[in-house]
């Protein structure tokens, strides 16, 4: 005599091309809660692009996070996001790596027969350093005060590369770090509307260049600032390795500034192409 099993202990699984089985994420169901539709339509169609097993896994648990308490959580996962869409609108096979207690990369990109990786991440600090008042800084001149912000920023930005490329270091491929700064004032505790922060864009990609420099396995760092007000340059030189958009503040669906700082010493340094994607990106 047949055995039937309950209705409700049934599990809905999802085919893939690789032909493994994996529990269903509920898709619509779950973007319709408190997200924008352009963000629906950027997961939807990452859904639909990465369709292997390990892609929609990571999407699941990136959509998790987009509804958590943490800004930082939610900042670092849709970074990831915007950066995977941009890429697959430029034509990369784009595939997210699977999440391991040894740290590797976000995304696997594929252009034509060549690899290359990147690895997202967004500063935004964390809830205690936020509390934090500022050290360091000229009360008594606010153009001091403002100067020295962008310089605390500067170091932070140094310090988010050196601590990524740690994880980095084992891949031959090319590599590609992108920093999102959603918010450059990381300690202020003020209520109310942050103050600019002045950044000299010029010092900061001639402070990455040099870092990059000491580390080889790094092809290229894409940053992404949203708030910043980069100070007027002074000198008509630039250097040969960076790609520099500057956009109005009325585009506030854009980072303020943009930067691509390639690695002159870099082992696996980017191809033609992949230069002209992470180009298309910057405009």
């Amino acid at each position: 005599m047949a055995r039937w099993r309950s209705r409700r202990s049934v599990k809905v699984y999802s085919s893939f091309r690789d032909g493994y089985g994996v529990p269903a994420v509920p898709w619509k169901r779950t973007t319709r809660e408190g997200l924008s539709s352009d963000l629906e339509d950027r997961l939807t169609q990452l859904h639909r692009h990465c369709a292997d097993q390990s892609s929609h896994l990571r999407l699941g648990r990136l959509l998790h996070r987009l509804t958590h308490s943490d800004p930082g959580v939610q900042e670092s996962a849709l970074a990831e996001l915007e950066l995977a869409t941009q890429l697959i609108r430029a034509r990369v096979r784009v595939t997210f790596l699977p999440e391991s207690k040894t740290r590797s990369a976000d995304l696997e990109c594929h252009l034509g027969r060549d690899r290359f990786l990147v690895e997202v991440t967004a500063m935004v600090g964390s809830a205690a350093r936020r509390r934090m008042p500022l050290r360091g800084i000229a009360r008594d001149e606010e153009q001091g005060e403002e100067e020295d912000r962008g310089v605390i920023l500067l170091h932070r930005i140094l310090a988010r590369i050196q601590q990524k490329a740690k994880q980095l270091a084992d891949y031959c491929d090319p590599v590609v770090l992108h920093i999102s700064i959603p918010r450059a004032d990381l300690q202020s505790g003020k209520s109310g509307r942050p103050e600019a922060i002045w950044l000299d864009v010029k010092v900061l990609s001639g402070a990455v260049t040099v870092l990059l420099t000491s580390l080889r396995h790094l092809s290229a760092v894409l940053i992404s600032l949203w708030d910043v007000e980069p100070l007027p340059s002074k000198a008509g030189t630039r250097l040969a390795n960076v790609e520099l958009v500057e956009r109005p503040k009325s585009q506030r669906t854009h980072p303020r500034v943009r930067m691509l700082i390639h690695n002159p010493g870099a082992a696996s340094p980017l191809s033609e192409r992949q230069a002209e994607v992470f180009l298309q990106l910057l405009g």
